[in-house]
């Protein structure tokens, strides 16, 4: 099955301690790539499962998609020195 497809299957919920769960079927886990902790998101009646992204995925290629651009150029030249930077720091 591909991303993007779609799989219905139903699911019964089972108590787990003091909470209750469901349990997927290993195909769903094996597509997904699901493993240790998922994020998990409601909308509406939706419970949307995934897997956490790094929160710095896709930052490389943007860095470098921004230089190829040179567009990854400072936007202040310098900044002013403050009282801070004379009195309390040593460079």
């Amino acid at each position: 099955m591909l991303y993007g497809s779609v799989m219905k299957t139903t699911a019964k919920i089972i108590a787990i301690g003091n909470s209750k769960g469901i349990r997927l079927p290993k195909q769903i886990i094996d597509e997904l790539e699901l493993e240790g902790t998922v994020e998990v998101e409601t909308r509406g009646r939706e419970v949307i499962l995934r897997s956490p992204r790094d929160p710095h995925e896709g930052w490389e290629a943007s860095a470098i998609t921004m230089h190829k651009n040179d567009e990854d150029n400072l936007l202040l030249d310098e900044l002013p020195a403050s009282s801070w930077d004379e009195s309390e720091w040593s460079w």
